[in-house]
């Protein structure tokens, strides 16, 4: 396995394959794997002849009060986990690297360069309040998609937002790539892998698995015949509101291709989301129904 920290280098890398005739597949992570990010790369392996993977704590993405210092960084034990997992090349590029300088981390929104953005899609749910984050994600996830040009590359349901996203930038930019998404990987006890988990104190971590129980609260309720949503809503939020320290950012049944809030459930799939705050750390998850 090898490990590339410069585009020139990967490029070198993806040219030589690319004279081979070798398929692509592709995980761009921001490191601190954990098993979700490893059942992508199997499935890379499964189907690919060469696994690349990105290791970049993109600065972009973090809000101004966000966790873009302490966010977890070691990429010694990721390439170990990487190289289980079958992965062949890690690109590990610095900041400077990426963005020549146009945004310096302490500045990480920038004032300079280019951007891609989906308003209608980014602005909903997790972009109402972290405002300018997926038009980050796009940015950065447009550039590796440039520098690796894989075949396919691999997202995970938990951020189902974020998927649907990159999935419809890489159609409506004429990518020459498919975009899967595979489901979520959970904990024994249901909670989504996610490295923010870190974060939990032990106290949050017993009480964190509630997130999904009100997921599947929810899902019981529509399987039974509830169609309305502020009732299911609420029965979601009296679950969650079990979890010490919670603070609701936003829970909402809404269309899976729109983000269109539901009020009544019809004979068709519903994404069913939330977002909340654990002390101060915050989860994501969802489900489809």
């Amino acid at each position: 396995m090898k490990i590339i920290t410069t585009i020139k280098g990967i490029k070198k890398e993806i040219s030589q394959a690319r004279r081979k005739r070798l398929t692509i597949g592709f995980v761009p992570t921001m490191g601190a794997l954990h098993q979700g990010h490893l059942t992508l790369m199997q499935q890379a392996k499964k189907e690919n002849d060469l696994v690349v993977i990105s290791i970049f704590v993109n600065p972009l993405q973090f809000g101004p009060k966000e966790d873009f210092r302490r966010y977890p960084r070691n990429l010694k034990g990721d390439a170990g986990l990487a190289r289980t997992a079958g992965v062949d090349i890690i690109f590990a590029p610095s900041v400077k690297g990426m963005y020549n300088n146009a945004f310096p981390p302490e500045r990480p929104t920038g004032r300079a360069g280019t951007f891609v953005d989906m308003p209608n899609l980014t602005n909903k749910l997790c972009g109402q309040s972290r405002p300018g984050h997926f038009r980050s994600v796009m940015t950065v996830v447009a550039k590796l998609f440039n520098i690796v040009q894989p075949d396919i590359a691999y997202f995970g349901q938990k951020d189902f937002q974020q998927a649907l996203i990159i999935r419809k930038m890489a159609q409506d930019l004429n990518m020459n790539l498919e975009v899967k998404t595979l489901p979520t990987v959970r904990e024994p006890d249901g909670l989504a892998m996610s490295s923010r988990n870190k974060y939990l104190s032990i106290m949050e971590r017993c009480y964190a698995n509630r997130l999904y129980r009100s997921l599947l609260k929810a899902k019981g309720l529509i399987l039974s015949g509830e169609k309305n949503s502020k009732k299911i809503i609420k029965a979601m939020r009296d679950t969650i509101k079990t979890i010490p320290g919670n603070r609701i950012d936003y829970v909402e049944i809404t269309d899976p291709e729109t983000f269109e809030r539901i009020e009544r459930i019809k004979n068709r799939p519903v994404l069913i989301v939330l977002a909340v705050y654990a002390g101060k750390t915050r989860l994501i998850d969802n489900i489809v129904v």
